[in-house]
């Protein structure tokens, strides 16, 4: 609850003069419970993303892409020649008031030349930038043009005939439809990505044939296993989905998993380089670049010697120009691993179902889909039904006139006021208001009976229409049978052959395998106080064991190890970044080494400052800090399974830390504090953490302007009463060093 503060007396001499102006309640304080301030303040607008802005509807459209569409639609930009950007962008304004610049990135993603969309929906003109580029931005849109593509007919098909709700827009002024009575399931045809508050989605695109045949399917049986028809995801960028059968079958039943998606590439043996045309949904050229050169500036890529983009009129080209004797197919596996060339799709199917929000699988998206489009055939068929009906009242009250026109003239001629026409006719011949009224209307010219015989042949084939369509409403089959011919119109009409093409991991399982191809022999290791490192094989160090340091520097490790292991780097900065031996280059003794800050690009002013080996994780990291605490942290707690190499909060830094140590197993360690005091104890009494920031635990007491300012390895025999620095109960003051442990005699 919000602290109480009780209430701000307001006086009436306080208020101002004229009291028109007075807000009852302003500058009073009041308690109020924090759940009544996030139910009052927060859900509101949690409730307006989620149901306005973030997440698709059944239609497969969010509200900012069905006001773009729809208003292109009022704009007959279906059927007419394209229109400015600009004019477009300013029109759906009357619907979407959330500023040009918005609506106008929203309208880029659905058009042709940004290629987001497997089916586009805006067919457009001039730089709409690209999916696949982070820097290729789009043209201002008063240079640009557009109009809807042909397939925007299914999305609007039938719309005046009452088949989905009309709602008000922001201030009344027009009305726009709530769902778009779309004839194909296009919530799955086209990627669709959002965040909302507290929940997101994030929807792959399949083939519009597949995903209809798998709609035609589940029409005739609700059994039906849909991985038998829908093969898989497909994007508009192509490349390779590297596809898992129970992996995707999860993804089909829960609605949630991720796949991967790699590049498509060729090899020009010509001139030695590989050309990638196709790359995963989630990256870009850019992403894909600076990590091939990274990786190539750490030395995990030597086999490649340039690398850039030419994309250009013809599509999207990445060339990687390869040494010579580089096996090509070898390389991309390692380029799979290490970069974005191989990437993840994460799938969240979260989708506005009656204003209710659901994460479904697809067979339960494609059977909620066929009951919304059961309710706007339903309702188009209700449409026609009245009209029918509507007609045929009309032309019964024509075949009454049909057996006497004269008595029609004459009534209509000797009537002295035109507001009796009507009555008289209602009158003379029995029929209604509304009959009546068609009868007065029509033309003189009309008042033949060729005209109104053909009329009356009309109402036996508005006779059979209504029975029809009766048969219609009363029969869920034959809506069923509307709806799968309607999706039979849609494969003939707007089908294209997959783009990503499919690959099974049993294929490339056993290639996978051959990714890491390390080199492993004897090295050693040397970590400077300046933060260098050096890696020296036995040979090197053989011919020569003279280090060359800079002014003031110092080795602080030195560690018989192997080229394959791991290295962590603790910064200055309370973060560790990660590596291996083999990514520096073998070195001598009498060079500085590689400094590691700006081997591993660490940021301005940060720098190495312990150093970590390890293959398998195991055992723990100490860190000793200034105020007398110390942290243990299992070794594992910096394991991660993604290539990241750089982790943040790495250790504590609530306090400087006085000494790092790495513990393959507890053991003695020796402490000292600035008062000289030192402090003899085992590591197995402090509780190891797999929080890396822990602040530890208390194990030296000190006193005011006092520092703990070194821990290191206990060595057997350095003390001569050891005990004498041991304590029962951490934390403790330690001992002074006795006269038997300086050296000093006793003298009288």
């Amino acid at each position: 609850m919000a602290k109480k503060t009780g209430k701000k007396d307001i006086s009436s001499a306080s208020r101002p003069l004229d009291d028109k102006t007075y807000i009852l309640g302003a500058g009073e304080v009041v308690d109020q419970e924090i759940v009544d301030t996030i139910e009052n303040n927060f859900m509101p607008y949690a409730m307006s993303v989620i149901m306005s802005r973030a997440i698709p509807e059944i239609d497969g459209f969010k509200p900012s892409h069905r006001k773009i569409l729809y208003m292109m639609y009022k704009m007959n930009l279906l059927e007419g020649q394209r229109a400015k950007s600009a004019k477009i962008v300013g029109q759906v304004m009357q619907l979407n008031p959330h500023g040009d610049q918005a609506i106008y990135d929203t309208m880029v993603r659905l058009s042709k030349g940004y290629e987001a969309l497997l089916y586009p929906y805006v067919d457009s003109k001039g730089n709409f930038g690209k999916a696949y580029s982070r820097d290729m931005m789009w043209a201002a849109s008063r240079y640009t043009e557009a109009k809807l593509e042909k397939i925007c007919k299914e999305l609007f098909k039938d719309i005046a005939k009452d088949t989905v709700d009309m709602v008000d827009n922001f201030d009344n002024t027009m009305k726009e439809p709530a769902l778009l009575p779309v004839t194909f399931p296009s919530v799955l045809i086209n990627a669709n990505t959002g965040i909302a508050a507290g929940m997101a989605s994030s929807i792959c695109s399949f083939n519009l044939e597949e995903v209809c045949k798998t709609t035609i399917e589940l029409l005739k049986s609700k059994n039906h296993d849909v991985t038998e028809t829908l093969l898989a995801p497909d994007f508009a960028g192509g490349g390779l989905l590297v596809y898992d059968r129970s992996v995707m079958e999860e993804i089909y039943r829960t609605g949630r998993g991720g796949f991967k998606v790699r590049a498509k590439y060729s090899f020009d043996k010509a001139n030695s380089c590989i050309e990638i045309t196709e790359i995963p949904p989630t990256t870009s050229i850019e992403a894909i670049i600076d990590k091939v050169i990274e990786k190539v500036k750490t030395g995990s890529l030597k086999e490649i010697s340039d690398i850039r983009d030419e994309t250009d009129l013809g599509g999207l080209k990445i060339t990687i120009d390869v040494k010579r004797g580089t096996d090509p197919d070898k390389l991309m596996r390692k380029l799979y691993a290490v970069t974005p060339l191989q990437d993840t799709f994460s799938c969240n199917f979260n989708i506005l179902v009656n204003s209710i929000t659901k994460v479904m699988g697809v067979k339960e998206i494609l059977l909620e889909w066929i009951d919304f489009r059961t309710e706007c055939v339903r309702r188009r068929t209700l449409f026609d039904l009245n009209r029918a009906k509507d007609r045929l009242h009309l032309l019964r009250g024509l075949e009454k006139i049909l057996l006497d026109i004269d008595k029609a003239i004459k009534i209509i001629r000797n009537t002295d006021e035109e507001s009796e026409v009507v009555p008289n006719l209602m009158i003379g011949f029995g029929i209604d208001k509304i009959q009546a009224e068609y009868v007065a209307e029509i033309k003189l010219r009309h008042l033949n009976k060729e005209y109104i015989l053909k009329r009356l042949q009309d109402i036996e084939k508005l006779e059979e229409a209504i029975k029809d369509l009766n048969e219609t409403l009363e029969n869920p089959k034959k809506i069923k049978q509307i709806i799968s011919f309607e999706l039979k119109e849609v494969i003939k009409n707007y089908a294209k052959p997959r783009k990503t093409e499919i690959i099974y991991t049993a294929d490339i399982e056993e290639d996978e395998e051959e990714v890491e191809e390390i080199p492993d022999y004897p090295v050693t290791l040397f970590f400077t106080k300046e933060g260098y490192f050096k890696k020296i094989t036995p040979q090197s160090l053989r011919m020569s064991n003279v280090h060359k340091l800079k002014e003031g520097d110092e080795i602080l490790l030195t560690i018989e190890s192997t080229n394959s292991k791991d290295l962590l780097f603790f910064t200055n900065k309370c973060q560790v970044y990660k590596s291996s031996a083999n990514a520096f280059a073998d070195t001598k003794a009498s060079t500085f080494g590689d400094y590691v800050a700006a081997k591993l690009e660490m940021e301005p002013d940060e720098t190495a400052v312990y150093m970590a080996v390890t293959d398998n994780y195991s055992g723990y990291m100490m860190f000793f800090f200034e105020n007398g605490k110390a942290a243990k942290v299992e070794l594992s707690a910096y394991e991660t399974k993604t290539k990241r190499k750089k982790l943040i909060k790495a250790f504590s830094d609530k306090s400087p830390v006085a000494a790092f140590m790495q513990l393959p197993e507890d053991k003695d360690v020796v402490v000292s504090s600035t008062a000289g005091r030192i402090l003899l104890f085992n590591t197995s009494v402090i509780m190891p953490k797999t929080t890396k920031d822990t602040i530890g635990v208390s194990v030296m007491n000190l006193k005011k302007g006092q520092k703990l300012f070194s821990a290191r390895d206990y060595v057997e025999g350095e003390f001569a009463k050891p005990y004498r620095y041991k304590s029962k109960n951490l934390p403790a003051a330690g001992a002074l060093l006795s006269n038997e442990d300086t050296g000093e005699q006793l003298t009288l």
